[in-house]
């Protein structure tokens, strides 16, 4: 047999430990340099607000005085006892489940429906998701007037079915139904397109093995569209409630919160209360209490998802 040439140990070649650590350490370089603005740009921008507004939560302070003045928890102490607090909570809650069950479901049916081979398909889809590029304000300067009792566009509909138009935005009873008419308009777009993705990313090789066997379009739909829907429809659920917990300019333009605050939100409480009444203590005490009303319901959702989300 031929004498064989045997390679010397890589670990004994001079220099080679040498270079691979001098490379490792500009990896480690080049990394920290790419993530340091995000990193740097999170902590100006989110950490230390989120920091000092914890510290605040425990003060006293209307922004005119030099600096604050520790209290303790007297600010949460006083929003337990607050009854416009729990009115705005409840208000929010409300406001939230409502727009968006109905928001998932008619943006699913879109979807569904949008997703088949019809004449002039893109053109629906533009108009339906036209309105996510609409700013709040201009989406509620427009629903104030399709909404009006005596003027509104809205109310010709409900003439023809028999309905008196009621006072969407002064009664006390449809001041949140309004809200929600609105809320499910301006985000139905939105989801309509993110579950049209998902609907054209599930394999077609499916559909055709469950037709052979015999499958109808209920089965379809139950079987393979939903499940495969799941991750998708996790993450607008998360969003979705994220973005009903957070919203402001509508009711600041449409409502103001009122009337008897019947349309007050969360966030609007917190804006009347640092801005208007100048509780800054109070308000970053409230800014708390929905960061941990967010973090717990998507802790809860993210749990919860292991049961019925498909990957």
């Amino acid at each position: 047999m031929g004498s064989q040439i045997r390679l010397p140990n890589q670990s004994w070649v001079p220099g080679l430990n040498i270079l691979r650590l001098t490379h490792s350490r500009r990896e480690r370089l080049t990394f920290l340099a790419l993530i340091a603005p995000n990193f740097i740009l999170f902590g100006i921008f989110t950490f230390w607000p989120l920091i000092y507004n914890f510290y605040l939560s425990f003060t006293k302070w209307n922004m005119i005085a030099p600096t604050p003045t520790l209290i303790g928890l007297d600010n949460y102490a006083t929003m337990i006892a607050d009854p416009i607090f729990w009115k705005v909570l409840g208000n929010t809650l409300y406001l939230a489940t409502g727009s968006i069950a109905i928001r998932l479901v008619l943006a699913l049916a879109l979807a569904l429906v949008l997703n088949q081979k019809l004449a002039g398909r893109d053109i629906y889809r533009a108009i339906i998701f036209s309105p996510t590029f609409t700013t709040g304000a201009a989406v509620a300067l427009v629903w104030t007037w399709i909404l009006h009792k005596d003027l509104g566009l809205l109310r010709l509909p409900l003439n023809l079915l028999g309905i008196v138009s009621p006072n969407w935005l002064t009664d006390i009873n449809w001041t949140i139904p309004a809200l929600i008419i609105v809320t499910v308009w301006r985000g139905l777009g939105y989801d309509m397109v993110i579950f049209l993705a998902g609907l054209q990313g599930i394999p077609a090789e499916l559909y055709e093995a469950a037709r052979v066997d015999g499958a109808g379009r209920w089965s379809l739909f139950r079987h393979i569209t939903l499940p495969m829907l799941s991750p998708i429809t996790f993450f607008l659920i998360v969003t979705s409630i994220i973005g009903a917990l957070q919203v402001f300019d509508l009711v600041a333009v449409m409502t103001g919160g009122g009337p008897m605050n019947s349309s007050k939100v969360y966030v609007y409480y917190v804006y009347e209360n640092a801005f208007k009444f100048f509780k800054v203590g109070y308000a970053a005490a409230l800014s708390m209490v929905l960061f941990l009303i967010t973090l717990a319901i998507t802790i809860f959702q993210t749990r919860l998802s292991r049961r019925w989300v498909h990957y």
